[in-house]
């Protein structure tokens, strides 16, 4: 039995033209080769797997070709060719720096730098995964880097350019490998199978190109993989099998649901993905790129960026014309969040089947289809439409019949008038609550009364409608902080910081209708004066007040402008009466 040789290494590239998904970068090695124009030191940097190593031995290889081509490509049949094709030439040195990175190594190297080659013009140094050298060895290695013999040629290859030192980067020729595309990898599979005498679907082979994320290497080892699963026949089925892919089938049936707002049917269809033993996290991840291929299979001109076989891609373009662009802006932004807060869940299939709810609701209502740019409000509906129970008849007084002789009729406009004037004479009254003092005994609960009442109605009204008042009511200083800590309550999350500010800072009134607000800086004394007209507005109307005026001022380098703590206002009222330390000690309170 022969031995068995992977694909990655049987069909390695032996020519410039043989390498897949990097035209560029050989045509300018061919060039450079053609013309004469060699550089001393290259560095040849990208991701694993795209032919950095590959394409530094063919070049070696070209430039000691006795007989090149006349495309630039060695002939395979001068002694040097020969040599390297059976892996015997002095004229190439591999050193691997994983391996070999400390300083002895590199002045071993700079020693063997000095003997000429034998046969041949060039003496060729591949150094692979540079980026491991030490930085002694690094320093060690800048003089012969930059002044090498005129026969000796450096190549280094490295996956992280950003770990190599400034000095050697100024020293080298840089060529950055890109990932293979999709396609390629695909056309080149197809040929490896044909070669193989294995048959493969189209679409089969598209999984195995995006999972390979863009690396030729891992591309034929998942290949290999698949073979030796399937038996020499890739199918779809069997390729999502062994890799572990979900099937487009489930983000297709799984999109239909929320579009028909089935929420009962996508959980039980992501509770079957979960008992075929794919991950939660896997799965949104799956369905976020599912809604981004929807999204460029909407418009012919991005209809390219869609990475999926022929016959997949004719199914996206039909259910692409079913999606609202709305919709799949929020559905995109809701699997976005989910996967941002998977890792840190403490559960997890919740927290992805609230997502999957969240989605199925986002066409039921017209009216939040437009977010302004922002994000998706985090809203449930309810889910299942089950029929409530009929309400149960309430025993109520009957009404007093008006008297015969009288007939009824509608009251007189003076009570009306009456019962409207004690309505505005009612003033608001900010409610104090005394859990807010911090002192922790319980207190006997009070029945509400309709100044309560009416001082809860009016907290839950914005200040975007102020009603002006008929009559200018007086106020006092705790009015002013009640509402203007309510005012800070109500800013949006984009003004937090302010709003923060805002609970910090006491309002000082300076008379019956001006009050002063205290800042720190110019800088918060601008943001505050900015915000006067929207503040007072607000104030203005809480308070019953067309007069209400603010003012800013930046405070004395001396002045304490921070709000008082807990302990500190009951330290400050104990030295205006000593009685409620005496209090405080005999009833056994504390302060938290």
């Amino acid at each position: 039995m022969e031995n068995y040789i992977v694909s990655a290494r049987k069909y390695r590239p032996s020519t410039f033209e043989s390498v897949v998904g990097q035209h560029a970068l050989t045509t300018t090695l061919k060039n450079a080769i053609a013309t004469g124009k060699l550089a001393h030191a290259y560095l040849f940097c990208g991701p694993r797997g795209v032919g950095k190593t590959t394409c530094a031995r063919i070049f070696a290889k070209t430039i000691n070709c006795m007989n090149p081509t006349a495309n630039g490509e060695a002939c395979n049949e001068c002694e040097s060719c020969r040599a390297f094709n059976e892996q015997r030439s002095y004229n190439i040195h591999e050193l691997d720096a994983a391996s070999n990175n400390s300083v002895d190594d590199i002045r071993q190297l700079v020693e063997q730098v000095r003997i000429p080659p034998q046969i041949g013009k060039y003496k060729v140094y591949i150094i692979d995964e540079v980026h491991m050298l030490s930085t002694s060895a690094f320093n060690a290695f800048l003089k012969t880097l930059e002044e090498p013999p005129h026969h000796a040629i450096f190549i280094l290859a490295t996956t992280e350019k950003h770990k190599i030192l400034p000095t050697i980067l100024s020293r080298c020729q840089i060529y950055d490998f890109s990932r293979i595309s999709v396609e390629d990898i695909v056309a080149h599979l197809a040929y490896v199978a044909s070669k193989e005498n294995v048959s493969a679907e189209p679409e089969a082979l598209n999984v195995i190109a995006l999972k390979a994320d863009g690396g030729m290497r891992d591309a034929l080892s998942i290949f290999d993989q698949v073979v030796s699963f399937t038996g020499g026949h890739i199918t779809y089925q069997n390729a999502i099998e062994n890799l572990n892919v979900l099937d487009y089938e489930y983000y297709f049936r799984l999109t239909d649901h929320l579009l028909a707002n089935q929420v009962t049917d996508a959980l039980l269809l992501f509770n079957d993905v979960l008992n075929k033993g794919f991950d939660g996290n896997h799965f949104i991840t799956g369905l976020s790129s599912h809604f981004r291929d929807l999204l460029v299979s909407k418009d012919a001109s991005t209809l390219p960026l869609l990475q999926v076989g022929a016959s997949i891609r004719e199914r996206y373009q039909t259910q692409a014309q079913k999606c609202p662009l709305p919709f799949l802006y929020r559905a995109m932004k809701l699997c976005n969040d989910c996967d941002l807060n998977y890792r840190t869940s403490k559960n997890k299939r919740l927290l992805a089947e609230l997502t999957l709810i969240q989605l199925a609701q986002i066409t039921s209502g017209e009216e939040e289809a437009i977010s302004g740019g922002r994000s998706p409000k985090q809203v449930i509906k309810p889910i299942f439409n089950t029929q409530a129970p009929a309400p149960q008849p309430q025993q109520t007084q009957p009404a007093p019949k008006p008297a015969p002789s009288q007939p009824t009729q509608t009251p007189p406009a003076s009570s009306a008038t009456t019962l409207l004037t004690q309505e505005k004479e009612e003033k608001k009254i900010p409610v104090m609550r005394m859990g807010g003092l911090g002192v922790s005994i319980k207190q006997h609960p009070q029945t509400s009364t309709p100044a309560t009442d009416k001082a809860h109605t009016s907290s839950a009204t914005t200040p975007s409608a102020p009603q002006q008042p008929e009559e200018d009511y007086m106020f006092n200083e705790r009015d002013v902080n009640y509402y203007w800590q309510e005012y800070a309550g109500q800013l949006p999350v984009e003004q937090v910081a302010i709003a923060k500010r805002m609970h910090n800072m006491r309002p000082t009134l300076l008379n019956d209708t001006t009050f002063e607000v205290t800042a720190d800086n110019e800088i918060i004394s601008k943001e505050f004066t900015a915000m006067i007209p929207s503040i007072q507005d607000y104030l203005r109307s809480r308070l019953k007040n067309r007069k209400v005026t603010m003012t800013v001022r930046i405070s004395a380098p001396t002045e304490k402008n921070r709000a008082y703590g807990r302990v500190e206002k009951f330290q400050m009222m104990v030295q205006k009466n000593n009685a409620l330390q005496k209090l405080k000690d005999e009833l056994g309170l504390e302060l938290y």
